[in-house]
């Protein structure tokens, strides 16, 4: 069992994880409320910081796709109170892990940041070992199943972040 210390974490300074899609509205928020639902049922909501966003702007302030919602609804996660925001230049600073979807929205990430910040961007399934694909597909114009696969995929890429933050910063 792994004992957990702060470290002096403070909640000005929590480890802060960024997860990052094309619009905001499949994707990244599902991978913010997976990765947020385990964090706290791990009581660790007082250590880790999550959020997400879109490199682009077409769904600011809009609720997650509704068949995100009923898919997270269907596996015991709320996300009704998630809403879109674009990235803007302050995460970089901010965000310990920016965690990007997939190749498009990872190089547009790396464009967007200032050198001394591209070290912090990352593919998210990275930190899976259970899938062979590098990228988290966007289900948007595709049916059920797709959003079922994202879920699978995020739920295991949030498992590998969340042992590999405990792990790095919490240990």
């Amino acid at each position: 069992m792994l004992i957990l210390k702060s470290k002096g974490l403070s909640s000005m300074n929590k480890v802060s994880v960024l997860f990052v899609c094309l619009g905001n509205i499949c994707r990244s928020p599902t991978a913010h409320a997976v990765f947020r639902k385990m964090v706290q049922d791990q009581g660790l909501q007082d250590l880790i910081a999550i959020d997400s966003a879109g490199t682009a702007a077409y769904h600011i302030g809009k609720h997650p796709d509704t068949r995100s919602m009923q898919t997270a609804r269907n596996r015991g996660i709320e996300m009704l109170d998630l809403r879109a925001r674009k990235v803007d230049f302050g995460d970089f600073y901010e965000y310990d892990y920016i965690l990007a979807m997939d190749e498009e929205n990872y190089h547009n990430l790396l464009d967007l940041a200032l050198p001394e910040h591209k070290e912090k961007i990352q593919m998210f399934l990275d930190y899976t070992n259970d899938y062979e694909e590098s990228e988290v597909p966007d289900p948007y114009y595709g049916g059920a199943q797709g959003f079922e696969h994202v879920f699978d995929l995020v739920e295991s890429a949030s498992e590998g972040l969340l042992n590999h933050i405990k792990i790095t910063h919490l240990s």
